[in-house]
């Protein structure tokens, strides 16, 4: 399980509540900054909701991958209609969890959209998530794969 977000609980587009060890335990997680307002994360959502289906929900075997939303909407009612005009069937972490900030600060996050690709120590694989989808489509994965040292058996 990823161990920034141990102890965490997560929710879906749909409003129900997950714990964090169970939804990540053995998967790369992607830490997706946005917010429903910015045009630029307007722009990438779909792409990433693409790459996420494509990866997890229509695959034959379904890749080891988690995308967790984390919101800089400005309100939750903004954040949920944002998820549900747009995200894929990821999770995220609720609005009015505090921990938000922090993994801002932890992460850097200076612009928003911002795909942070992790290890399930919480180091990062990769900050330029965005920039690997939108150049190298669903390839990238088996970089981030092995660089996550705990999948070698994936065969995509």
């Amino acid at each position: 399980m990823v161990d920034v977000l141990s102890g965490r609980r997560l929710m879906t587009r749909e409003g129900a509540v997950v714990e964090a060890e169970a939804a990540l335990q053995n998967k790369v997680v992607a830490l997706y900054f946005a917010a429903g307002r910015c045009a630029p994360s307007r722009d990438f959502t779909p792409l990433l909701c693409n790459f996420y289906t494509a990866l997890v929900s229509e695959a034959r075997r379904p890749a080891p991958f988690e995308v967790v939303f984390v919101s800089a909407d400005r309100s939750s009612e903004e954040m949920l209609d944002f998820m549900r005009e747009l995200h894929g069937a990821w999770l995220a972490l609720p609005f009015h969890d505090p921990y938000r900030h922090e993994l801002k600060k932890r992460y850097d996050i200076t612009v928003i959209p911002k795909l942070v690709v992790i290890k399930q120590n919480g180091a990062v694989i990769t900050n330029k998530g965005r920039k690997q989808i939108r150049e190298r489509g669903l390839a990238c994965f088996q970089n981030w794969v092995e660089a996550a040292d705990v999948f070698q058996n994936f065969l995509g």
